[in-house]
């Protein structure tokens, strides 16, 4: 008998294990209502990062709902920013929505479907985004491995550009929110961020 229960516990417990998506579920209601700051820096910095030089363009910071996260771990980009977050802001952080809208990443693009729109399409293109993250230092790179999808979190740092001192390799920026396709994810120096507990 003893057997027979502890076979069913290792067959409950591997179920939740293979069905656990790691996503947070914080229910229905806008949990980052204001859209991200964003200041011109007039004198940019620039650092030394692996071998490549990261401008800074402009300050940015943001409070956002992670509608997805992704690692990547072969190319170039991958060397500076591992990760990327889908985030959302405004209508596209309540989860009464986004249950509504298919979410997806891949080749550092960001992707969404719906069967049909609950909000307007501009909507869903000014308040979400694809944000690729530079970790300025190690303790930022350790909490960014903690974020999961579902998360409200608060970030802070530069959007960049990143050239490489050994070719002409480069990446910048996109410097709106109302920008789709390519080139339109925000590359940021990551300085500061947060999981925000509600």
């Amino acid at each position: 008998m003893k057997k027979v229960f502890f076979l069913l516990l290792v067959i409950g417990a591997g179920w939740k294990l293979y069905n656990y998506s790691g996503k947070t579920t914080l229910g229905p209601g806008i949990l980052a209502p204001s859209i991200p700051l964003q200041e011109k820096i007039s004198s940019s910095a620039t650092h030394q990062i692996d071998g490549y030089s990261i401008k800074e363009l402009a300050t940015f910071s943001i409070r956002a709902k992670v509608l997805a996260k992704k690692n990547y771990y072969l190319g170039r980009e991958a060397d500076l920013s591992p990760t990327d977050l889908a985030l959302g802001w405004g209508k596209m952080s309540d989860e009464l929505i986004l249950g509504k809208i298919k979410i997806s990443q891949s080749g550092r693009f960001y992707r969404w479907r719906v069967e049909s729109l609950p909000i307007p399409r501009n909507e869903i293109e000014t308040h979400s985004a694809n944000m690729h993250l530079i970790p300025a230092n190690d303790s930022i790179a350790s909490v960014i491995d903690n974020v999961s999808a579902g998360d409200i979190i608060e970030m802070s740092g530069s959007l960049v550009q990143a050239t490489s001192n050994n070719d002409d390799w480069r990446w910048t920026s996109s410097l709106t929110r109302n920008d789709t396709g390519d080139g339109a994810c925000e590359l940021i120096l990551v300085k500061s961020i947060s999981i925000v507990t509600l």
